[in-house]
């Protein structure tokens, strides 16, 4: 049996037909072709599969597809573009904070809800973001400080209006 989730998925109204046992991560990855949020463990552990809802980073593995009826959800195709990459993800880039890249939309998703609620974090509110995800590749000294330097980057933007 089907039902359709209407839902905002990165600025956009989202129709989709899932199936009451769906994840989120299922319809995102599966129906959707948003693949940038990995698969991990399944089990809401390694944070790779991290999206925004609702302005807050979750674990799209443990949420019930029909739970995000109404939600806004963000993902990391929703942020930057190939001509215009966001602040995070330059720096991520820039600073070296990437290796094998897997981890890598959990990690700036996490980050992203954090610098969303909390513009100048210091390196334990980062840590504490981040604190749901695994890397096994880089450690954590240059993902916190490419959160710092993006957290810089977005203060010195030219508010937006409108």
């Amino acid at each position: 049996m089907s039902v359709i989730l209407t839902f905002t998925l990165n600025g956009e109204i989202t129709e989709v037909a899932v199936s009451p046992s769906d994840t989120l991560l299922d319809i995102l990855r599966d129906k959707l072709n948003l693949v940038g949020s990995k698969k991990g463990c399944g089990k809401g552990e390694c944070g790779a599969c991290t999206v925004i809802m609702n302005g807050e980073a979750v674990n799209s593995c443990l949420v019930p597809a029909l739970k995000a009826s109404g939600a806004n959800v963000e993902t990391i195709e929703g942020i930057g573009s190939v001509e215009k990459f966001h602040p995070l993800q330059e720096s991520f880039m820039d600073l070296g904070a990437i290796q094998c890249g897997f981890c890598t939309p959990g990690m700036i998703m996490s980050s992203k809800a954090l610098l969303d609620k909390n513009p100048n974090p210091a390196r334990e509110d980062v840590r504490e973001a981040i604190s749901g995800n695994i890397c096994r590749c880089t450690g954590y000294v240059k993902i916190e400080e490419a959160v710092l330097d993006a957290a810089k980057k977005l203060q010195e933007r030219p508010a937006r209006r409108g």
